[in-house]
């Protein structure tokens, strides 16, 4: 489908100036959405205030109870419509989330996959077991069951606005919750109305999921709405401390996921253009905007100059433009602040010493792949996640080197070790203060199923995805039988 056709599913006039609560109501509030890569008009969406965040709530307080009684089999025939669209629909929609998310067209068709692999994933917990039978006196069933939380608040950013949405919205969901989205108001679409669209189509209760776009506002009165028992929210370790404190304020669970300092390790044994390959792959994916991105390259002394050379070629070669286009392999960064953010950060480690082999430049919202060699600590380069398309290549010449180097932050998501040396790079792995590892590839990994967090800025501790979702969308309520009472002392 070319850029220039005229969306079905996805129609902007059905949202214009509006928010979703089952039905489409306009908004006090209206805001354009714009084409990073071009510039141009998606349509205009609803921005919510604090009145509309409460009434939200409260309707979706009031729909949970309902849905808390629907069958499991019916829970999960919604879910697999809700999969059956994705699919319907998946060239519509890819097509979409590159445009809105200024990412190349493979990027977007990868985000719909993932919701509709998240959806599948969904539609199996209401059939599985869901509690256990506690040992306890003669007399007396002990149960434990899981119980939803009631209503959960989802926060979610403009990076992999569909997927990092959807992995809270479906177990949520699943789990017997109602939902309130906050999307990100610069990809408003991809992170909200067109999961509204999904399930409402799918037959979902109306009133039982909200979106309402909005600003820092919108997400201060989601957080802290009484009809709220969580927040999911997955964004920066600066918006991530405000939210986390304000949930404690107010006695809330709370699940964050943020960023920190992914660093992938290569050993002086490994194929270096595997590596560089890996590196780049790692570092420059959707413009280095991944909370996993791979943000240092520790590279063995001895394979440093090769290996830096191979990922200089690359960078010099890697074409970027309008990722729907389908040519490109990188796109534009997500607005203008972000684009001066990340140069800022290259700039002022330069200046503190860091070697600029490559890009460093932008043209618009496109900023060139960039290499930086030379890298130490008390740079911005490598003491801020840049969330930008920049390499910051380090050196170590001992194993203990290497994992101090990685050791060094303040919390990180994600490492990785490249060797043919298994037992090496396992001893190294071993040792990494990682949410997770992995060997012989690069940092940025996610199959649904996996529990995804990390430790520090990186997050709270906690983990989302495939085993953790119960943890954190239920709680766990205690229940004992007798036959009859029995008198007591008193």
């Amino acid at each position: 489908m070319g850029v220039s056709e005229k969306l079905a599913f996805l129609d902007p006039e059905v949202w214009a100036g509006k928010v979703f609560g089952g039905t489409w109501v306009s908004a006090r509030g209206v805001r354009e959405v714009v084409e990073p890569a071009t510039g141009k008009a998606l349509g205009e969406v609803g921005i919510a205030d604090a009145q509309e965040v409460a009434a939200a709530c409260a309707e979706a307080a009031k729909t949970q109870k309902a849905w808390m009684q629907v069958s499991p089999r019916e829970k999960a025939a919604v879910f697999h419509r809700a999969a059956a669209l994705l699919q319907q629909h998946f060239d519509e929609l890819a097509l979409y989330v590159a445009r809105e998310s200024g990412a190349i067209l493979p990027k977007g068709q990868h985000e719909v996959r993932e919701a509709i692999t998240l959806c599948q994933l969904a539609a199996a917990m209401p059939l599985q077991a869901q509690g256990q039978v506690l040992p306890s006196a003669n007399g007396t069933m002990s149960l434990a069951r899981r119980m939803p939380r009631g209503v959960v608040g989802v926060i979610s950013p403009f990076n992999f606005p569909l997927i990092l949405t959807i992995r809270a919205v479906a177990p949520a969901l699943a789990a017997g919750n109602g939902v309130v989205i906050k999307p990100d108001s610069r990809t408003p679409v991809s992170g909200g109305f067109l999961i509204a669209r999904v399930f409402a189509e799918a037959g979902l209760p109306a009133g039982l999921l909200h979106v309402l776009p909005g600003d820092a506002p919108t997400g201060e009165a989601l957080v802290t709405d009484p009809n709220v028992p969580m927040i999911a929210f997955t964004g920066s370790p600066v918006v991530g401390r405000r939210i986390g404190e304000l949930a404690g304020r107010h006695l809330k669970k709370v699940t964050l996921e943020l960023g920190g300092a992914n660093s992938l390790i290569v050993l002086e044994d490994a194929d270096l253009d595997i590596a560089a390959s890996n590196a780049a792959w790692g570092a420059w994916l959707h413009q280095g905007q991944i909370c996993m991105a791979t943000n240092r390259i520790i590279v063995h002394e001895s394979i440093a100059q090769a290996f830096t050379q191979r990922l200089v070629t690359k960078a010099q070669h890697l074409p970027m433009g309008d990722g729907a286009s389908g040519q490109v392999a990188l796109g534009p960064v997500i607005d203008a602040r972000q684009r001066d953010r990340v140069h800022a950060i290259v700039q002022d480690s330069v200046a503190a010493g860091a070697q600029l082999l490559a890009g460093g430049a932008h043209e618009g919202l496109f900023y060139k792949p960039t290499v930086l060699s030379n890298v130490k600590a008390g740079m911005r380069a490598y003491d801020e996640e840049v969330f930008g398309p920049v390499a910051n290549i380090l050196t170590f010449s001992s194993d203990d080197e290497a994992v101090w180097l990685a050791n060094n932050h303040t919390g990180s998501l994600a490492s990785a070790v490249i060797s043919p040396s298994i037992g090496r790079a396992m001893a190294i792995a071993q040792q990494l203060n990682s949410g997770m590892v992995h060997i012989n590839d690069q940092t940025v990994n996610d199959e649904c199923v996996n529990p995804f967090g990390g430790p520090g800025i990186a997050g709270n501790g906690s983990s989302v995805g495939g085993p953790a979702d119960w943890e954190e969308y239920t709680q766990w309520q205690w229940v004992t039988l007798k036959q009859a009472p029995h008198p007591y002392p008193f």
